[in-house]
């Protein structure tokens, strides 16, 4: 098979003709149909993140058709097309059983501490406790794009800060986690201020439903944010995983507010200087948050299904797997609007 294989950090990925995966006993094979490229991924690129051992194939925003079937696997067949989460859970330990895979102990993310998927085939181990039936109708760049971003953005949203309709949102960051994250609050009928520093960025969220924008290269965000929102946001996302924007979102929130740690802090960002007295004299609640358990999938795919939002925002380039270098590197500085998803694996 075809894969983008990471042979140097910050060295363009290597497309090479590697051997078809063994099928694991509790997992399958899948055919690859697409594959999104992720700020997530650029910290394997770049070596921030610590599982990441070379050579190594990245990729973790995937869906697929399954073409092998493990001797222990009971839900799926071959021709089934499936997603997967990126974190991959044992479905047995007390913190699967209690509903909270995201934080099992013993996770395979596919990617980082396995192979991934910017190659035409990908092993799924545990496959009963974690693929998804995609829809019919779903295009596969969208169920990529899905993968990472918007689930991660779904359960943080509902799952973590509980978002209701008429509360402000305000969204630190307009690459795909905090595009996912206006779409869908706008659906659950949220007001949402966007945040960032790309006034591009600002204009495509404007055109997406955003109730405000802020540019934070010429205002105080925080400061613009109360005074949009007659007094805070009642939840923040932060999508970068940077302290100036975390430290900023805490900042905009309103008594008794919620702010979400969406973006992966890494490199030296791994620790930051927050304004602690903000969350004591504010009553403030900070949450983590990272991928959304399987079990939560049917909800927000029946929504997507259903029509209760149009995710297709979200996608700007379909690109080729020898592009994928190129993708990542543009992580290095301010992105355009949209993200990019692999949907040719022949080139």
């Amino acid at each position: 098979m075809r894969a983008a294989v990471l042979t140097g950090f910050r060295a363009p990925l290597d497309i090479q003709h590697l051997s078809d995966p063994e099928c694991p006993e509790d997992g399958v094979v899948l055919s690859v149909l697409a594959c999104g490229v992720c700020r997530s991924d650029w910290h394997s690129w770049t070596g921030s993140d610590p599982d990441v051992m070379l050579p190594h194939v990245p990729g973790h925003e995937y869906c697929g058709v399954v073409e092998e079937v493990g001797a222990r696997v009971s839900r799926w067949k071959r021709g089934d097309r499936v997603i997967a989460p990126f974190i991959l859970a044992c479905g047995t330990c007390p913190a699967c059983a209690a509903g909270n895979q995201t934080t099992c102990p013993t996770q395979i993310i596919p990617g980082f501490t396995h192979p991934g998927a910017f190659a035409e085939r990908i092993a799924v181990a545990r496959a009963d406790h974690n693929l998804t039936r995609l829809p019919e109708t779903m295009e596969p760049a969208l169920a990529a794009a899905l993968g990472c971003r918007v689930t991660t953005a779904w359960h943080g949203l509902t799952g973590r800060a509980a978002l209701q309709p008429g509360e402000w949102l305000a969204v630190f960051g307009t690459g795909g986690i905090g595009l996912s994250a206006l779409l869908l609050a706008k659906a659950i009928g949220a007001r949402v201020v966007m945040v960032d520093v790309v006034a591009e960025k600002l204009d495509h969220a404007i055109a997406h439903g955003a109730d405000a924008v802020v540019n934070a290269a010429s205002s105080d965000a925080p400061q613009a944010i109360r005074d949009i929102t007659g007094g805070g946001a009642h939840v923040a996302v932060e999508a970068l995983g940077i302290e100036q924007t975390t430290v900023s979102a805490l900042k905009s929130l309103r008594k008794l507010g919620r702010m979400v740690q969406i973006g992966m802090p890494a490199g030296k960002h791994t620790q930051m200087s927050l304004p602690m007295d903000a969350v004591y004299s504010g009553q403030l609640a900070l949450f983590g948050t990272r991928g959304m358990p399987s079990w939560r999938y049917p909800s927000l795919l029946n929504l997507i299904a259903g029509g209760g939002v149009d995710l297709s925002p979200l996608i700007a380039r379909r690109v080729a797997l020898s592009d994928a270098s190129e993708e990542l590197a543009a992580f290095d500085g301010p992105t355009a609007p949209g993200v990019a998803v692999i949907t040719d694996f022949s080139r």
